[in-house]
């Protein structure tokens, strides 16, 4: 191990003893401790884990509900130090892990310490262990529905949209969106680029520079790197459309909808679970239908009453199971079906 991983680890590791220190655990109150890879403020995937923390203190107040949490672990190894602390600790009823990336540490870590609580996602997967949730996002239905919007609305029958990594609620938000826009409008050109990356602002805004182009006056993104493409839309124009938190502030008179997750909802039964005693064990997926997943609405954009009314007809067609917002695939479904 070089000298400077060995010092960026001492630094976390005297950070996390700082915030650390001062607890003193009583039985009434709930402690959580979490990592995410990004900014709290990211607009996106890590702020909409530390918004859903915030709100359950607002609702069970600072007196039974405490957390704390570590944003800008996007290096795996960083990560890993602070959950380990945690977990060592013995001060926290929940550890979360917010981050597919997260999921290869837990797997590891969770059996070394069977009376701790851990928590991950976005996945299904608890490894079997009954100390670990695992959580997830119907993301294809608020995609479904903005893609159903963005073909409503564009002139020029290009839409562009600018991915992260092929996996998890990004690549799901992306299929949902681009069959919703397909299924309404045939003739429209939904032009996908995965840039590989989550947090490449200048790649993400290059990206979407192209899909300007090449035509597009409708665009939308996913992960933390959709403040590039959104500042690129914003400058000229073009109708944004977002997922996981709002963006309105930042998208301004172009944002139209965004899909924003309450993971306040999967998080509410976890920690009822875990007072009752349940550790884990099971994993929750959040959509239109449990209040998971909202779209709201940019109050700076004016939405026709047309409009409007086909996305609220949508959005009870996802719910009601009359609209399917993204089919299942042959091969998945072989892989559903008991064999014979």
């Amino acid at each position: 191990m070089n000298l400077s991983k060995i010092m960026t680890i001492t630094i976390l590791l005297l950070l996390l003893a700082v915030s650390i220190a001062p607890i003193n655990v009583q039985d009434d109150v709930f402690r959580v401790a979490a990592v995410a890879p990004s900014a709290t403020n990211d607009l996106a995937f890590s702020q909409s884990m530390h918004d859903a923390l915030l709100a359950i203190q607002d609702e069970m107040g600072e007196d039974a509900f405490q957390f704390d949490f570590l944003d800008g672990t996007f290096i795996v190894d960083d990560a890993a130090v602070a959950l380990r602390e945690w977990a060592s600790s013995g001060d926290y009823d929940l550890v979360i892990a917010h981050g597919s990336q997260f999921g290869s540490i837990l797997e590891e870590l969770a059996p070394e310490f069977p009376d701790v609580s851990f928590a991950w996602g976005t996945d299904e997967n608890t490894f079997g262990l009954d100390n670990v949730y695992a959580y997830t996002a119907a993301a294809e239905e608020g995609g479904y529905v903005n893609g159903v919007l963005a073909a409503s609305m564009t002139e020029s029958d290009v839409i562009g949209v600018i991915g992260p990594i092929e996996v998890g609620d990004a690549k799901l938000y992306i299929d949902g969106f681009v069959y919703g826009a397909t299924q309404t409008n045939p003739d429209v050109s939904v032009n996908v680029v995965y840039i590989q990356s989550f947090s490449d602002v200048p790649a993400a805004t290059e990206t979407a520079q192209a899909h300007l182009a090449s035509g597009a006056d409708v665009m939308t993104g996913t992960a933390q790197m959709v403040v590039g493409p959104i500042a690129v839309a914003k400058e000229n124009g073009v109708l944004w459309f977002g997922t996981q938190a709002s963006q309105a502030e930042l998208s301004g008179d172009v944002g139209v909808a965004f899909q924003v997750y309450h993971w306040e909802v999967v998080l509410n039964d976890i920690i009822a679970n875990i007072k009752d005693g349940v550790l884990g064990g099971e994993s929750y997926t959040i959509d239109l239908e449990n209040g998971g997943e909202v779209i709201e609405f940019n109050e700076a954009f004016e939405l026709s009453d047309e409009l409007q009314a086909l996305a609220d007809e949508t959005i009870a067609g996802i719910i009601s199971d009359d609209i399917e917002a993204l089919p299942m695939m042959e091969d998945e479904m072989m892989a559903t079906e008991e064999p014979s």
